[in-house]
């Protein structure tokens, strides 16, 4: 069985953000300093939970799941479940992680069956990265770049990049350089509405930091993977991706639902259609709110209409 919504798209991809802690505060993630934990753990759906409708889901042809924050390596049986995810037969299961954590996880993690790791990185200079992250030190973040690598081969190490005029925006073409010599994917997230759009204006579109590369040597395409729109440097080993939710509106090869740290179901990551999956006590309940996630996504773009959340916390990155 495969599960598609209304449009025909084919939805095989869960985001499952497991907790909304996090030991930093990024500007753009948390722009109102708000508390590292504002969600009671008690309200946060059980570990069985999840693994249970991550089951259902499987039935219906999940392939893809990502595990996000908050911080995800926070969460203290991240590894048990890892393990049991796996169990269930995802094919691609992946973690995003601002890498803190990662060298004291990263041998576990892999051992307990997660494929591979996107590391969030917003700056090469320690005192910028910083400011940034809300006190984050840049030292420890590289290394876990490296424990990756080292860990996670042949499967290459996507850092992601949000670039912010006045802020990181002359970084570009260094983080492109990143990929000349290492296998790196290095994707360009366009900045997102969080937080009532306080840093509407100082978005950097992917079409601008595209720009920015191409006086290096040009851009070669290599197509669309997921929601990053592919390039590489002429002679490099690595990936350049731009990822453009606001200029470019993914939303009609989108493939995904996404699961809060409050165990909400949300078909888009704007949608103010929830699901809670805390009500559910069988996997026939389970399934229930499954499909009717599937079938209440919309077509195109929410931005315009989108409910206003406080911190990407909240819904999961």
């Amino acid at each position: 069985m495969e599960l598609r919504d209304s449009f025909g798209r084919k939805i095989d991809y869960i985001r499952l953000s497991v907790t909304d802690r996090c030991n930093l505060r990024c500007i753009y993630c948390n722009p109102g300093n708000a508390s590292r934990c504002s969600l009671n753990p008690g309200k946060m759906p059980k570990f069985e939970k999840i693994t249970r409708f991550l089951r259902v889901a499987r039935k219906y042809g999940l392939k893809k799941v990502r595990l996000t924050g908050g911080e995800p390596l926070l969460r203290k049986d991240i590894v048990h479940l890892v393990r049991e995810i796996k169990a269930i037969g995802i094919e691609d299961l992946s973690l995003t992680t601002n890498g803190l954590l990662l060298p004291f996880f990263a041998t576990e993690l892999k051992m307990a069956g997660l494929d591979r790791v996107n590391i969030s990185l917003d700056s090469l200079n320690p005192d910028r990265y910083g400011s940034i992250t809300g006190g984050g030190r840049l030292g420890d973040a590289l290394r876990a770049i490296r424990e990756a690598e080292k860990v996670f081969w042949p499967a290459p190490v996507k850092i992601n990049m949000v670039p912010i005029k006045g802020v990181n925006g002359d970084e570009i073409r260094g983080f492109a350089q990143m990929t000349l010599e290492n296998l790196f994917h290095v994707r360009f997230i366009e900045l997102m509405p969080v937080g009532g759009s306080a840093f509407e204006e100082m978005r950097i579109t992917s079409g601008e930091a595209k720009d920015a590369i191409s006086s290096m040597g040009g851009l070669l395409p290599l197509g669309r993977s997921g929601s990053s729109d592919n390039y590489a440097l002429p002679g490099a080993k690595g990936v350049i991706g731009f990822i453009s939710p606001m200029s470019g509106h993914l939303c009609d090869s989108c493939n995904r639902l996404r699961i809060t740290p409050a165990g909400k179901i949300r078909p888009c990551l704007f949608s103010d259609h929830e699901q809670d999956l805390n009500t559910a006590s069988t996997e026939d309940e389970m399934e229930r709110l499954l499909l009717i996630s599937v079938l209440s996504k919309e077509k195109g773009s929410l931005l315009k209409r989108a409910v206003q959340f406080d911190t990407m916390q909240q819904v999961g990155g």
